[in-house]
């Protein structure tokens, strides 16, 4: 069933009952364990074993070499690190009475709800380097205000979500970027196309990423059209009249302290964004670290973040923030809460994202060993298309393609290389469009999917439900997706890439103010 049509099941499947049952936990066992029976002929010992193998081999990656670093996984250990080191430095901050000492101090320069989502928007811009660190930090800052402003945190994840990923893709400075300059090379390089460098061919791309700025755009009419569309009304209307900012049916919320704990009175604003700082700070220079350590030879700005090893940057960014927290919060005066109390809230929050992360890889890799994307893939490479449609057929491809196995990454490693030899061998001057809709579909793709794991770390970020952010992100992301369609089409009609993002966002912006007159509204400034 490898490489066929049925090697979508498991993903259809998982789709089908995330929006049924909204569990996501059972939703994605449930397509786990069908993936490895269809891998295994159906038999129950070796499907058995098989799913333990995909469990353990997230955190042992050489079981016969355990007593050194390199029988482990340690890059996913230092993510569940990172996470929990998140989860204690919130806590820290929340009983430090830094959040609520932030909060009222925001509160005062931010004079509007409209304001603290705007905020939200810009900061989700300006921290661009990598898209987890994106989604954690924007939620961590952003949060105290937006609750204090009775913002949904399922609102909050979509704007976490929709500024993370768009604004990384395009940025030549960032991980995602990094990667993807040096893919292109590769691309150009096999295909003897030699009119322009990699970065160059990057920059060249960014106009043609039509989703990514469509995104964007989107989120700040978003705020300030005040666009609650489908289950965003239900969420945003609740958090206005009740204050209630999850659904209160709802028991796994991420990073959720639940008032496990009394705020200090003394608290600050320092002691929110001095472990902020260090945080921010602690991760970029790791990063560059990293990056130079990994990097042979000269090492320029690019090379650093595209040999950086991002997951040991945030575990050491993490680790230096609780630091910080833990030192001021244990010199606060009593009373308060015990910091071993304290700690382990901390870490019970963030219990429910690395269930979902472990669950969401686990199916990542089923649906690998599946072949579903080479399978997609292949039907792009076998068909026998105009090339105008190009861009518009790649876009859509690589949207499913990511929606179905979770990662824009995988995607861009799959297709990218389609991508490039299919406008080479057909019309060159298509190239770069077509890799642009690549970039473009996977972003899309990737806000879609229940087991993306930026959509499930921008959920952690935010405090919202899982199921909930995917499910009120969904129609935001369908719209962004429409008007790219346009520009696509137009694209391969025209090759005119600025026209066609100018005609694309021009009717994004007539799509939003209709909205935004057609919907009551559910919430003041």
């Amino acid at each position: 069933m490898e490489g066929t049509i049925y090697s979508l099941i498991p993903a259809i499947l998982m789709l089908i009952l995330v929006v049924l049952t909204r569990k996501v936990i059972l939703s994605l066992g449930a397509g786990i364990i069908v993936g490895a029976l269809m891998l295994h002929d159906f038999s129950i010992v070796e499907t058995a074993g098989a799913i333990w193998t995909l469990f353990y081999e997230i955190f042992i990656a050489d079981p016969a070499n355990l007593t050194s670093l390199e029988g482990w996984s340690m890059g996913n250990i230092y993510l569940f690190a990172f996470l929990i080191f998140l989860g204690m430095a919130t806590a820290l901050m929340t009983a430090s009475g830094g959040s609520r000492a932030f909060g009222d101090w925001a509160i005062h320069r931010v004079k509007t709800r409209r304001g603290s989502q705007l905020t939200t928007a810009f900061l989700g811009i300006i921290i661009f380097i990598d898209d987890y660190f994106n989604a954690l930090a924007v939620g961590q800052v952003a949060r105290p205000l937006t609750d204090r402003y009775k913002v949904s945190r399922a609102k909050l994840a979509y704007m976490i979500d929709s500024t993370s990923a768009p604004v990384t893709v395009i940025s030549p400075i960032s991980s995602w970027g990094a990667y993807i300059i040096g893919t292109i090379g590769t691309i150009l390089a096999t295909n003897e196309i030699a009119d322009y460098g990699a970065l160059e061919a990057f920059i060249k791309m960014i106009p043609a990423n039509l989703y990514a700025f469509s995104a964007l755009l989107l989120v700040f009419m978003t705020a300030y059209f005040r666009l609650d569309l489908g289950a965003m009304r239900k969420h945003e209307r609740r958090a206005m009249q009740t204050g209630e900012l999850v659904d209160p049916s709802r028991d796994d919320i991420p990073g959720d302290l639940d008032d496990e704990f009394k705020e200090h009175k003394n608290g600050r604003i320092y002691h929110l964004v001095l472990p902020i700082v260090v945080l921010i700070a602690g991760t970029v220079l790791s990063m560059i670290i990293t990056g130079i350590q990994g990097t042979e030879g000269q090492a320029d700005i690019l090379s650093i973040f595209a040999n950086t090893n991002v997951n040991i940057s945030l575990f050491f960014g993490g680790l230096a923030t609780v630091l910080v927290a833990g030192g001021m919060y244990v010199t606060q005066p009593q009373p308060k809460s015990s910091p071993g109390k304290v700690l382990w809230e901390g870490t019970k929050a963030m219990l429910p994202a690395i269930y979902i992360l472990v669950f969401a890889w686990m199916i990542g890799a089923v649906i690998d060993q599946l072949q579903t994307g080479e399978y997609l893939a292949a039907l792009v490479e076998q068909s026998s298309i105009d090339t105008a449609w190009l861009p518009l057929i790649l876009f859509l491809v690589a949207g499913f393609m990511a929606l179905a196995t979770g990662t824009s990454w995988g995607t861009f490693g799959i297709m990218l290389p389609i991508a490039g030899e299919l406008a080479a061998v057909t019309d060159v001057t298509l190239i770069l469009p077509a890799l642009a809709a690549v970039l473009a579909g996977s972003v899309f793709g990737d806000h879609c999917s229940p087991i993306s794991d930026t959509t499930i770390l921008s959920s952690t970020g935010a405090g919202s439900n899982h199921i909930d952010h995917v499910l009120t992100q969904l129609p935001y992301a369908l719209i962004a997706a429409l008007v790219s369609v346009v520009g696509y089409i137009l694209i391969g009609f025209t090759g005119q890439v600025a026209l066609a993002l100018l005609i694309s966002l021009g009717l994004l912006v007539g799509i939003g103010v209709a909205l935004h007159f057609i919907l009551p509204s559910t919430q003041e400034n």
